[in-house]
């Protein structure tokens, strides 16, 4: 059996659970759209803002994801990082597993991802930081479930040259908070994730995402109770 749930804090807000929260980019996006979150993580996470469980994920979704109205799921994107691939590193994929306990909630959700695990998922759509204004190129891939639609939003041409991977930014050019970078109170400022350290830094989805997916989620709920 996993931890039980906190309390829950604000009922006049819809419930969110994210899962895989490490250091909670993903929740502090929906909590700004209008949810009430609760993050669940393997590990310990003392930087988490909201409440916290520490428990396996898949498990987690299955006793009690019914309970939220909503789920986000992250699973751990090593498997298919390129930075994993060229160092031959050996991670287990997590994408099936979680999709199946998603989908066993009845529930609205989404898995995100990255780039390497787009052939596993199904109909994603690509987010990328200049769509909503965040200045670094970092593309990761949403696929929705429980009967939930994303458009995708069109994407800006990289115009703005990026700084190589590890190295200091040059003025004028993106940074790539990625692995061991330099520049944490620059990426900080830059992905809108002022509580975070260096390990959370590079792996998180920036909170503006997940602010555009909360908020097309609301207004896609407010339509359903609508009709």
């Amino acid at each position: 059996m996993t931890q039980s749930i906190p309390i829950r804090r604000d009922r006049s807000r819809p419930r969110l659970l994210d899962a895989y929260c490490c250091q909670g980019g993903a929740s502090m996006g929906y909590y700004l759209a209008g949810f009430d979150v609760v993050g669940v993580d393997i590990a310990p996470q003392p930087r988490y803002p909201f409440t916290f469980v520490q428990a396996e994920a898949v498990e987690f979704i299955r006793e009690h994801g019914a309970e939220f109205d909503f789920i986000h799921a992250s699973p751990p994107c090593q498997h298919d990082s390129d930075c994993q691939r060229i160092r031959g590193n050996d991670h287990p994929d997590l994408i099936a597993p979680t999709r199946g306990a998603l989908e066993a909630t009845g529930r609205p959700w989404v898995i995100e991802n990255v780039r390497g695990a787009m052939s596993k998922l199904r109909r994603p759509v690509m987010l990328c930081g200049p769509m909503f204004g965040v200045e670094t190129y970092r593309h990761r891939y949403i696929e929705a479930g429980g009967l939930l639609n994303l458009p995708q939003l069109p994407h800006p041409a990289h115009t703005v040259p990026q700084a190589k991977m590890g190295r200091p930014i040059p003025p004028g050019h993106y940074g790539q908070f990625v692995g061991n970078f330099s520049g944490v109170a620059l990426a900080r400022k830059v992905m809108g994730v002022p509580w975070m350290n260096r390990d959370g830094i590079r792996e998180c989805i920036p909170p503006a995402y997940t602010e555009w997916l909360g908020r097309s989620l609301l207004g896609a709920l407010a339509l359903r109770t609508a009709a």
